[in-house]
């Protein structure tokens, strides 16, 4: 590495914040035969800081400290998720959604062995509402895909499920801004409290019993033990807080609600799930699209275009992170495809044979656009008489116009042209027959007063 020191020292002093992963990209793009690790370049820049004084510049984030909001003003919500070592000498992850009040501190955690849906978060507020014997006056969340569909500028859209919760149970509803974790740290703490101090080697046996255990830790030590910051135990500090919160005057049943997540059709025609990217038919996608998916017990998931439509795609679950499952029947087929479609659209010619040999001149004009061509022909004859259709295609292949927007305007200008002689022809047959445009007007008749009035006085005079 001492060939690049004196490049490097110039580096860092020009930009003290620059990192030691930088530094080993920008040799390899100036070094095409660079064979070192990173970590190496890292050690190495760090070797170098420490001999020539060069720190590293952070720019952290600025914390402000702000008051204790009231009591029962706001409860923040996180999820979170583990690997655990079961019983069957296997490896078991298991998920959590954890709510907190701001005030005391006081804490809620309900596990699955599953993801949650949507269908689980409204449960879980439920369980959640009964364990505190009340409700907030806000409620704040990350922009999960499982509440919230999409946020832009503080416009928020919630997935349809939570939506009609959220009206019914009447709250305030805070989303934080993307990638600002801090904005809802009491929550994210009480997640790694419950993963680190809870979860942390303890062996899984079943989800009821994981559950009955968290509970018990809940109250033994996440509720009953001081909290580092208000220097007291959360459970003595509810016990107040809980008069504050609205009281629950009904239970919401939400049968009606599908076990499925809100998911966000990706433009290329994919959905997201789990780190993996599942397929859907092409031209699903559409800005804002969502679909709904659901995994069930034979390690499927379904893909539906609404809460209760049918299915449009079922794909086997992929236990790996990063891979494409894609249907071979959502696979466009260039060859064949195009081939069948340029064969539909000439039979709707009169000279079938003609009309394939213009479209196969069509395609070696736009052969990456053929199927928008096909396309905007197929749409530009829809009601068009065949005589016309004929000699519209007659007349681009006499004048070389091998394109769809072509086409579609020699086929409007022969439309045009054909109204306009039908008009002309109308008008002819009335003129023979004695008819005009003017035998149905009627003169005006005007009152004879005026015409007396002044023939009496041309009279008199």
């Amino acid at each position: 590495m001492d060939q690049y020191e004196l490049l490097i020292h110039t580096w860092l002093s020009e930009n003290p914040d620059l990192s030691g992963a930088q530094v080993h990209d920008w040799l390899k793009e100036r070094f095409a035969d660079l064979s070192v690790a990173e970590s190496t370049v890292r050690r190495y820049v760090k070797a170098l800081r420490e001999k020539y004084n060069i720190p590293k510049v952070m720019t952290p984030r600025t914390y402000e400290a702000i008051p204790e909001l009231p009591m029962g003003k706001q409860i923040q919500v996180d999820f979170g998720q583990s690997k655990q070592n079961s019983t069957q000498g296997r490896t078991q992850k298991v998920y959590v959604i954890c709510f907190v009040l701001s005030h005391s501190r006081y804490k809620y955690a309900e596990w699955l062995d599953r993801p949650f849906t949507t269908k689980d978060v409204i449960r879980a507020h439920e369980h959640a509402f009964e364990y505190f014997g009340g409700i907030p006056d806000e409620m704040v969340y990350d922009q999960d895909a499982l509440i919230v569909v999409s946020e832009n500028g503080g416009d928020i859209v919630l997935t349809e499920a939570f939506q009609t919760y959220y009206r019914e149970r009447k709250f305030q509803l805070y989303v934080c801004r993307k990638a600002d974790p801090e904005s809802k740290g009491k929550v994210e703490n009480t997640v790694k409290f419950i993963k680190q101090n809870f979860a942390k080697n303890r062996v899984f046996r079943n989800i009821e019993q994981w559950n009955e255990q968290c509970w018990d830790w809940l109250e033994r030590t996440g509720n009953g033990n001081v909290h580092n910051t208000i220097k007291k135990k959360p459970a003595e500090v509810f016990s107040v807080e809980k008069k504050h919160l609205k009281p629950i005057t009904k239970k919401i049943i939400h049968s009606s609600i599908d076990s499925s997540i809100a998911r966000v059709v990706r433009k290329d025609n994919t959905v997201l799930y789990e780190s993996n990217r599942y397929s859907v038919p092409l031209g699903t996608y559409e800005k804002h699209k969502t679909v709904y998916v659901i995994t069930t017990d034979d390690q499927k998931l379904r893909i539906h275009e609404s809460m209760d439509g049918p299915i449009m795609a079922e794909h086997p679950l992929c236990e790996g992170k990063g891979e494409l499952i894609q249907d071979r029947q959502h696979k466009r087929d260039r060859t064949k495809g195009i081939h069948a479609y340029m064969r539909t659209v000439s039979e709707v010619f009169q000279n079938q044979d003609k009309a394939m040999r213009y479209l196969m001149k069509v395609q070696t004009q736009y052969p990456r656009y053929m199927r928008d061509q096909l396309k905007i022909i197929s749409d530009s004859i829809k009601g068009v008489p065949p005589n016309i259709r004929t000699q519209a295609l007659n007349e681009c292949l006499k004048s070389h116009f091998y394109s769809a927007s072509e086409f579609k305007d020699v086929l409007s200008h022969l439309m045009r042209q054909q109204q306009s002689t039908k008009h002309t022809k109308m008008h002819i047959q009335q003129m023979a027959s004695g008819q005009s445009d003017y035998s149905s007007m009627k003169p005006e008749v005007r009152d004879l007063d005026p015409y007396l009035e002044v023939l009496e006085g041309t009279v008199r005079s």
